[in-house]
């Protein structure tokens, strides 16, 4: 028995010493990567490169048009997928019955997540409905006994309780789809999106590029001081992102914090 358990003991040390040298091999990657962007972009972040259009001149090139485009796709994002996803995520949790057809519908939603980001991207944000059922299911059965012992209705129940107490993982979820929506660029490619657009769109019927598609439009250019904006414009993306991670971490210990107490 005690042979058996320091194989054991031995075994686990093993797998533990290998998953934190894996772990710390992949952050210092990453840490080179990033130290990499950072001291070839970080000098060119200045206002000019903010405030110009593209040009095919790289110093006087800026991202003007894809900060508006980007503002203008997370603003149809927000005004059209979060209501369908917020509210097909209240039905499934809710209101759905166990029959065929909600099956379907939550094994498709579920599948969603393990294809290509080109396929679902243009079809909604899977990660909506996904978040909102599980901060519902988080939800306590027993407020839903104690508003239905009151004499509320379903609807009363579910819009007066379940969602306020739920609202903290659904903005968690919000605000993590919409970070990753600024970071697509296949879907965006798919529905329209073009590499050079050197105007500021108007309307949504207007051409517009974004960040990520300035970045790979940069890349592809043979000239060093494109690559130089590819790096810039590469920072910004990541402050946007980790300030948007942020923002959503700090939302979900709040809401954990409040559901504790």
């Amino acid at each position: 028995m005690d042979k058996h358990l320091a194989i054991s003991k031995t075994k686990d040390k093993i797998f533990r010493i290998t998953a934190l040298s894996l772990t710390v091999f992949a952050l210092l990657i990453l840490l080179v990567l990033l130290a990499d962007i950072f001291w070839r972009g970080f000098g060119r972040l200045n206002w000019g490169f903010f405030n110009n259009l593209p040009s095919r001149h790289p110093e006087k090139a800026g991202i003007l048009t894809a900060i508006a485009g980007m503002l203008s796709l997370l603003l149809f994002t927000v005004i059209i997928a979060l209501p369908i996803g917020i509210l097909a995520g209240v039905y499934l949790q809710e209101y759905r019955s166990k029959n065929r057809f909600a099956k379907i519908v939550e094994i498709n939603i579920a599948n969603l997540a393990g294809v290509p980001s080109v396929i679902y991207g243009i079809l909604g944000l899977p990660i909506i409905i996904v978040s909102t059922r599980e901060a519902l299911k988080a939800v306590p059965n027993t407020l839903r006994e104690g508003s239905y012992g009151m004499g509320a209705t379903k609807w009363q129940t579910t819009s007066r309780v379940v969602i306020p107490s739920a609202l903290g993982g659904i903005l968690t979820g919000i605000i993590l789809s919409i970070s990753r929506a600024i970071g697509e660029t296949a879907p965006l490619l798919v529905i329209g999106a073009l590499v050079y657009v050197p105007f500021i769109p108007e309307g949504p019927n207007d051409q517009f590029t974004t960040l990520p598609i300035q970045v790979f439009n940069w890349v592809s250019r043979p000239q060093a001081g494109f690559i130089v904006n590819a790096a810039a414009g590469i920072i910004i993306l990541l402050l946007i992102t980790f300030l948007l991670n942020g923002i959503a971490i700090y939302i979900r210990n709040k809401w954990y914090n409040k559901m504790r107490h």
